[in-house]
């Protein structure tokens, strides 16, 4: 059970910080429950996966997008890593069954991982570790065995408000919390309206597809080891896109280029709207 976590979530909802996420409103039993979720659950197993990039977008004056967001959709990648374990788990516990999840059910994640140990939840709301930074993909097993529980981790984000102070539209609020009315993540990617509110206009950055201004300012993301993980490597043609590029794009090329990439879900008219609210 995940009851303050649980408390927090409603008081996000309550606040309305949600935006457009409707679904965030549903299942909220079984995100405190995970038996609601999966019966006869015992344990999660957390696990996090880097994707800090060793190359960037070429061109400086490009829209820019999220790191994430330069290589492969990450749900199949970390999906399928996550199968192996449960298979190896098979094969050392017999009866041991278990449902893998990747942003995929109604499951809070990130405090899923922080009472395994793996980080701490920090004041842009991000799980933050102390090997890998905010930069991380997070996933989970959710099995039928007891295990040996690692304890939660400690917030060491003390006194540092960097990420607060740096978001160029104040989505950040305190409490650890993210309006997602303001946030250029949600306004870009999962905003399925026509409409970015024109008070924040100059506010963008040249933001076309997420943001990563709060971890880039993390002092925990100032000295990271790139991912080696070959199933996450920039793509090269995405990478090299030119501003005139990025402006002149067509529905076909949208189809090609980003045929196993996160911007995928933001959709041609997503891309189109964003293009033109940065203009």
């Amino acid at each position: 059970m995940l009851s303050d976590d649980f408390k927090i979530l409603q008081t996000w909802l309550a606040n309305n910080y949600h935006a457009g996420l409707k679904y965030m409103e549903r299942n909220t039993d079984k995100r405190k429950d995970i038996n609601k979720l999966v019966d006869g659950a015992k344990s999660v197993i957390s696990v996090i996966l880097n994707y800090y990039p060793s190359e960037r977008q070429k061109d400086p004056a490009a829209p820019v997008i999220s790191k994430y967001a330069l290589g492969p959709d990450y749900h199949d990648v970390v999906k399928k890593k996550l199968i192996r374990l449960m298979e190896y788990i098979r094969t050392i516990i017999p009866g041991a069954e278990g449902k893998v999840f990747v942003d995929s059910a109604p499951i809070l994640e990130h405090a899923w991982a922080r009472r395994a140990g793996l980080g701490w939840i920090g004041k842009n709301s991000l799980l933050i570790t102390k090997k890998f930074g905010s930069f991380i993909f997070i996933g989970e097993l959710i099995v039928n065995i007891e295990l040996e529980y690692d304890n939660p981790s400690s917030d060491m984000c003390g006194n540092c408000r960097k990420c607060i102070i740096s978001c160029p539209t104040g989505a950040i609020t305190e409490g650890r919390m993210v309006d997602a009315n303001k946030c250029i993540s949600y306004l870009t990617i999962e905003n399925k309206t026509d409409i970015i509110p024109e008070e924040l206009r100059e506010r963008f950055i040249n933001r076309v597809f997420g943001c990563d201004i709060c971890q880039d300012i993390c002092p925990w993301n100032k000295k990271l080891d790139p991912h080696k993980t070959e199933e996450l490597k920039p793509h090269s043609d995405l990478i090299s896109m030119t501003k005139e590029q990025w402006y002149s794009i067509n529905q076909d090329q949208f189809k090609v280029l980003f045929k196993n990439s996160p911007i995928k879900r933001a959709k041609f008219r997503g891309l189109i709207r964003n293009l033109s609210f940065l203009r």
